[in-house]
């Protein structure tokens, strides 16, 4: 049976045998040899001569049909298990086999052709979901922690914070500023006020060593202006203010502070 066609390029001979099982829409399980090895010999014959290499291994396909074509002319031969074996059966097996390949070569294509038209875009990455760690595993943190381990590593830190406390400071109880007395304060006002006899508010200010302290000392002006014992003058608005006692130079009374309140 002659066939016409128009001459094809095959990647080699399994492929051209696949073609031709296809054209003839033939089950790959039961080839007909004689048809195929018919049509396969016509096409080498046509095929250019230039490539022994490529020729070549047309031609040992072709040789290896012949010989399967004498042997299905032969009686069966049957294998140890009693079953007739078939001559077509290797060829069978690697024409599934290139199939399988072939196949899978075409799905690579396409998934490249695929690939061509997909657009990445560049990562952009907020710094918080960059900086995120995972979860620590405590499986594995823990793995082959035992109650002694926990024992050491406990004395070890406690070790640590005891060589932290000074032996001897740690005794030392807690300094407390005594709370500022409006009484002595008046009183010590006063002093400063019969040494000095005038004298700068805010300079008197200056001296005193916190806020309480100056607050104190301003309620202890305003008593002694009370009692006429200091006598406070100021030229021009947020001036200084001058302080200058009232009492005679070497006669010192003795203050009544009774009716005075304690702020302590």
């Amino acid at each position: 049976m002659s066939i016409s066609y128009k001459l094809e390029q095959f990647e080699g001979p399994l492929d051209l045998l696949l073609h031709l099982i296809e054209k003839n829409k033939v089950s790959i399980y039961d080839i007909p040899i004689a048809e195929i090895t018919d049509q396969y010999l016509d096409y080498v014959g046509h095929m250019e001569k230039e490539d022994l290499d490529v020729v070549s291994e047309f031609l040992v396909m072709a040789a290896t049909l012949l010989d399967i074509k004498s042997r299905m002319l032969l009686p069966a031969q049957e294998t140890e298990e009693g079953e007739e074996e078939d001559p077509r059966a290797e060829l069978v097996k690697r024409l599934l086999e290139y199939k399988m390949y072939k196949y899978m070569a075409f799905e690579l294509k396409d998934r490249e052709l695929d690939a061509e038209k997909v657009f990445y875009k560049a990562p952009t990455i907020p710094k918080e979901v960059a900086r995120y760690e995972p979860p620590v595993d405590l499986d594995k943190l823990l793995d082959g922690l035992t109650l002694a381990k926990l024992q050491s590593i406990f004395e070890a830190v406690m070790k640590r914070q005891e060589d932290k406390v000074d032996p001897i400071r740690s005794r030392f109880g807690t300094i407390k500023r005594e709370p500022v007395s409006l009484e002595q304060k008046i009183t010590s006002v006063m002093d400063y006020a019969r040494k000095h006899r005038k004298f700068s508010f805010r300079s008197m200010l200056e001296r005193q060593g916190d806020k309480l302290e100056i607050v104190v000392t301003f309620l202890a002006v305003l008593e002694l202006m009370k009692l006429g014992k200091i006598h406070l003058t100021q030229e021009h608005l947020f001036d200084d203010m001058e302080i200058e006692t009232l009492e005679a130079e070497g006669e010192e009374e003795e203050l009544d502070l009774k009716e005075i309140e304690d702020l302590d």
